[in-house]
């Protein structure tokens, strides 16, 4: 069924993968047929438009067999190519991370809003990113707030290399540190913003998620404990000794969770703004403001 020849056009294999994809039920089919073709040819966008009918050859073809056998067994996209995109910025990924997801990028808009009167002038602005993992949020801020510094921890250690490499790899490396604790561990402020995309989960739900997610993504960025909010109450004990007079903090929280997320943070000091919807108008990233 998923047979790739090396006599095939480039635009006969994406017709091709496409079927096969959406005859396994993958929502995803033809974008997922397209970067797997793509990553295997060694080519870009523009490539393709440009010369649609050459043939992949052969060693594209093998490639791009073996890409697709892993995508038959719901290997996710991200996974296969070992990166993905995030904030129109590529992030390299290990098994210790979360595939960046479009969602997230709501944590990063709702910082700037908050931060809307300092972004231009960021000088001395200090970050920290709590759970990093690729370190997706961190690097964005840090690549829109160029006179900011940053943290990013991580309670695994492959995060923390990955987090470190990903700054790097787009050129903000010299604002950002990383380091392996567990949440705020060893940490010393003020930072004017927190931001985190913790766990959130609820431990009994992880098993019904869809297989790219409860198999390939790592169990500890997922699970939020019995009721989906273990991290936050544990963010919520480290931010007041953490944030700065004024400053701001970013989460991510569940699309279920816009009532219970800001109840634990009720009476610390904070006022609320939000929940700010991701790009399926569901509540994904709220803000509180230090008072």
């Amino acid at each position: 069924m998923s047979a790739i020849s090396d006599k095939m056009t480039r635009i006969e294999a994406l017709k091709h993968l496409g079927e096969v994809f959406r005859t396994i039920g993958i929502e995803t089919a033809q974008r997922d047929a397209r970067l797997l073709m793509l990553d295997a040819a060694g080519i870009v966008h523009a490539d393709l438009i440009r010369s649609p009918r050459e043939a992949i050859g052969a060693e594209a073809a093998k490639k791009l067999a073996s890409h697709v056998e892993k995508r038959l067994t719901r290997v996710p996209v991200a996974r296969i190519l070992g990166e993905w995109e995030f904030w129109s910025l590529p992030f390299t990924l290990v098994a210790e991370t979360l595939v960046p997801r479009p969602d997230s990028e709501t944590v990063v808009a709702a910082a700037l809003i908050a931060l809307k009167d300092r972004r231009h002038a960021s000088d001395g602005l200090r970050i920290l990113d709590l759970g990093t993992g690729s370190g997706c949020l961190l690097v964005s801020l840090l690549h829109e707030l160029p006179g900011a510094t940053g943290v990013g921890v991580d309670i695994a250690a492959g995060a923390v290399e990955t987090a470190r490499l990903n700054a790097e790899r787009n050129h903000v490396g010299n604002r950002a540190e990383f380091h392996q604790a567990n949440w705020a561990e060893g940490l010393t402020g003020p930072f004017d913003l927190i931001v985190s995309n913790p766990p959130y989960i609820a431990d009994p739900i992880i098993d019904t998620l869809e297989v790219e997610v409860r198999v390939h993504d790592p169990r500890l960025a997922l699970s939020g404990g019995r009721d989906g909010l273990d991290a936050y109450r544990a963010i919520a004990d480290a931010v007041p000794a953490l944030l700065a007079p004024g400053g701001v903090v970013a989460l991510e929280i569940g699309s279920d969770q816009s009532e219970t997320v800001p109840k634990i943070f009720s009476g610390l000091g904070y006022t609320l703004e939000g929940p700010f919807a991701d790009f399926g108008a569901r509540p994904r990233a709220i803000v509180l403001h230090r008072t």
